[in-house]
C-alpha cells in the first residue's frame, strides 16, 4: 500500500503546484474552505448517486495505484497490470457521469456528458500506445515493460506512442486543455452542485488520477526505475515527479479544446498515428 501513500502526496504536490502557476490558495487551504461550506441540492438530486459518483473517483485512483511499480515492487501482482490500470480509468468514467447526472442540474449533466463524449474520443488511441509498450516487451506487467527497455527507452523510439498516451492521460483526468467537462461555459459543469466536502473528494480524486498516469508513463516509456547511481524506487520517483510537473503545467499554458474538435483530431489524426507507431514496433519486434 505503499504505492498508494506516494501517489497521494504526489497528488497533493501536483495540488499544490497548480496553486503556485494560478496564484491562487495552497490546496490546505481550499480544503478548508470547501470542508466548512453549507451544503446545498438542486430540486428531487439523486445525493446517492452523485455521491457515489464522487466516492468512486478517488476510489479508481487509488485502486490504479496498485499495480504502479516503484523500484521493481508493487503492490499487487501486476502481471496484468496494463488491463488492470485501464480498467480503473473506466470506473472514472462512471465516477464523473454519476456525478453529474445526480445532481438534476442541466450544467452538471453537461459536464458528465461531455466527460463521456472525451471518453469515447481518447480511449481508443490510449489504449493502442498501452499496447504499443506492451507489445514491444511481450508482457502486459508494468514491471516487465519498464525492464525491457535497459538498452533504450521507449519513450524514444515510440514517440507517437508517448505523446498520445500523455495527451490522454490530460483527457483521463480531464485536465489542462481536456477541461471541457469542468468547463466555465457550463458554470462548472460535472461538479457544479456538489457540497464542499463532496466537492473536496471529487478533486482529490482528479488529481489522483493525474497522478497515477504520470507514475504509470514511467514502466511504459521513460525505462522504469532504471538509471545509474540512485537507487530503482527514487528513479522511478523522480521521473514521475517530472511527468507530473509537466501535465500540471498545461493547465495554464494550453486553452481549452472545443469537444467536436478534439473527437474529430482523435478519430481522423491519433488513431492511424498510433495504430502506424504500433505497426512499426510489431515489425521490429517480429524481426
Amino acid at each position: 500500500m505503499l504505492e498508494v501513500v506516494v501517489l497521494g502526496v504526489l497528488a497533493v504536490a501536483a495540488a499544490s503546484l497548480d496553486a503556485v502557476l494560478a496564484d491562487g490558495p495552497g490546496p490546505f487551504r481550499e480544503a478548508a474552505r470547501l470542508l466548512v461550506l453549507e451544503r446545498r441540492t438542486t430540486p428531487q438530486a439523486d445525493r446517492l448517486l452523485a455521491r457515489i459518483g464522487a466516492i468512486a473517483l478517488p476510489l479508481a485512483a487509488a485502486l490504479a495505484a496498485l499495480v504502479v511499480p516503484f523500484g521493481g515492487h508493487a503492490a499487487l501482482d501486476g502481471r496484468v497490470g496494463v488491463v488492470w490500470f485501464n480498467a480503473m480509468e473506466v470506473v472514472g468514467w462512471a465516477a464523473v457521469w454519476l456525478v453529474g447526472w445526480g445532481a438534476n442540474s442541466a450544467f452538471a449533466l453537461a459536464g458528465g456528458y461531455r466527460f463521456i463524449a472525451q471518453g469515447l474520443a481518447y480511449e481508443l488511441p490510449h489504449m493502442f500506445a498501452l499496447i504499443t509498450a506492451a507489445l514491444a516487451a511481450h508482457s502486459l506487467d508494468l514491471r516487465a515493460i519498464g525492464a525491457a527497455q535497459g538498452g533504450l527507452w521507449f519513450g524514444v523510439w515510440m514517440p507517437v506512442a508517448f505523446a498520445v498516451y500523455l495527451l490522454s492521460a490530460l483527457a483521463m483526468a480531464f485536465w489542462g486543455p481536456f477541461g471541457a467537462p469542468l468547463g466555465a461555459d457550463i458554470a462548472g459543469g460535472a461538479a457544479l452542485e456538489l457540497p464542499g466536502p463532496d466537492r473536496l473528494v471529487f478533486l482529490a480524486g482528479r488529481y489522483g488520477l493525474l497522478a497515477v498516469a504520470a507514475a504509470v508513463a514511467v514502466p511504459l516509456f521513460l525505462g522504469g526505475g532504471g538509471g545509474p547511481v540512485l537507487p530503482a524506487w527514487l528513479w522511478s520517483l523522480v521521473k514521475t515527479c517530472a511527468v507530473l510537473a509537466l501535465l500540471v503545467w498545461t493547465r495554464r499554458r494550453l486553452p481549452v479544446l472545443r469537444m467536436d474538435r478534439f473527437v474529430q483530431a482523435a478519430w481522423i489524426v491519433l488513431i492511424p498515428a498510433v495504430l502506424l507507431q504500433m505497426l512499426v514496433v510489431a515489425v521490429v519486434v517480429v524481426d
